[in-house]
This record gives structure tokens, C-alpha cells and sequence, in this order.
């Protein structure tokens, strides 16, 4: 079965609209994980908008699945990680004044910054991940860069299901699977996943280990309820 982790920046963002501390975020993370869910995503940001660097670490001592921090490897990054020291980290490239993630590592062009990152990281036992598109050059390039497993970026999938071209829009993430297999690379992916879409994409991607999933699965849980909407999620991953 592919493992399900919660990214729960959404329902920092609605905390933080308010001030205060509601929904309260490790009342939430505890909940998820009781709902069935495998894991917890964060994403904290420079400027702090949803997920803060409190939050990552109050969290730490909270989750008891798979706590997975993603994020660009800049300094003050780096040292969050390595002081948490989670399940996993997901190295993001997102420019400081990014809305959401929008694009893969160029592991071509970035390979020696991410291996020396890379080798940080797992020299204190955390597993990492690195964010690439649907690329075979990148799978190889990531296979370069000493990581554990790679993050297939899934927006052109997800646009492309929604426009109806579901099997035209799969098949480089297929591609870029077999590549993940044949390199030894372990396979996540994350970004517009949905309730609609997901049941699809798991059944195409062979080896396909763990997804992340945050906007669409709080916005499906506005009108089905988090508990529900998980379990949903849990019986199309099977």
C-alpha cells in the first residue's frame, strides 16, 4: 500500500488568519494520525505564513508516524532539520516569495550543492527526498546526487486529469518511475493530488512508496469531514 501523509499547512494558514490558535496544529496532527493517515508534511517558509519553525519543532515530539519537513535547504533550514531530526526531508527549490511549489530540482545543474546537502542530511540518519518534475534526465541526476528517494512534482499530471487527457498526462510520470526503479531510487509525489485524480496515478506508478497531500485533501474534508476524507484516500491508495 502507498502511504499517506497529511501536509497540514492549510490548516495553518487558517490559524493563522485569526491569530490565536485555532484549529490547534498538534491537536490536529494527532487526530490525522488516529484518522489512519501515515505520516505528517510540513512545509515552513522563510517569511513564515502558514507552517512556522515552532511549529516543526513543537511537532516533533507529536508525531509518532512518518514526520516529513519539506523546504529549500537554506541555512536556517538546514539547521531546523538537523536539530528535529525527522523521518524524512524533502529538499524543495521555492524561491523565498513562492505561492506554492512550482517546479522540480535541475539535479543536473544542482548536483554537487544537493549531494553536499544530501550527505548531511543522512549522515544524521534522515532520509531524503529531493522534488523533481516528471523527467528521466532529472531521475538520472537525482540518482547522482546520493539521494534515498525522489518527489514525482504532480501539478501537469493533476491539470491534465481534470482536462480529460489523463492518459496522455501520465505517461512521463511512468517514465520517470521505471527510471526511479532501475536507479534504486524510492518513489513519493505530491501537488494537486485529489480524491479524483489519486486512485489513477497510484495505480500507473509502479513502486509507488508515499504521496503528500495537503490543499485538495482539506479542501474535500471542508465538505466531507478530515476523518472521512481520509479514509477515502486510504482505500484508493490500497
Amino acid at each position: 500500500m502507498t502511504k499517506l501523509s497529511v501536509n497540514i499547512n492549510k490548516l495553518a494558514t487558517l490559524r493563522n488568519s485569526r491569530g490565536g490558535n485555532m484549529p490547534n496544529l498538534i491537536k490536529s496532527a494527532k487526530d490525522i494520525e488516529s484518522f489512519g493517515a501515515q505520516g505528517i508534511t510540513v512545509h515552513p517558509r522563510p517569511d513564515e505564513r502558514h507552517i512556522r519553525y515552532k511549529d516543526a519543532y513543537d511537532l516533533k515530539d507529536v508525531v509518532t508516524t512518518e514526520y516529513n519537513i519539506e523546504g529549500n535547504p537554506i541555512p536556517k533550514f538546514v539547521e531546523m532539520v538537523l536539530n528535529i531530526k525527522p523521518t524524512q526531508v524533502t529538499l524543495v527549490p521555492d524561491a523565498e516569495d513562492a505561492i506554492t511549489s512550482n517546479a522540480g530540482w535541475d539535479t543536473l545543474k544542482h548536483k554537487d550543492f544537493l549531494r553536499d546537502v544530501i550527505k548531511t542530511f543522512q549522515a544524521s540518519g534522515i532520509r531524503t527526498s529531493i522534488f523533481v518534475d516528471a523527467d528521466v534526465e532529472m531521475v538520472k541526476g537525482a540518482a547522482q546526487t546520493g539521494t534515498d528517494r525522489i518527489e514525482l512534482y504532480t501539478e501537469s499530471f493533476a491539470k491534465g486529469f481534470l482536462e480529460g487527457k489523463k492518459t496522455e498526462s501520465i505517461q512521463s510520470f511512468i517514465d520517470a518511475a521505471k527510471m526511479a526503479n532501475k536507479m534504486n531510487l524510492g518513489i513519493n509525489a505530491g501537488h494537486d493530488l485529489s480524491l479524483d485524480n489519486i486512485k489513477f496515478f497510484k495505480e500507473n506508478i509502479p513502486n509507488l512508496l508515499e504521496v503528500s497531500i495537503g490543499h485538495a485533501l482539506i479542501c474535500e474534508s471542508l465538505y466531507l469531514g478530515l476523518e472521512n476524507v481520509i479514509n477515502m484516500y486510504l482505500h484508493r491508495l490500497k
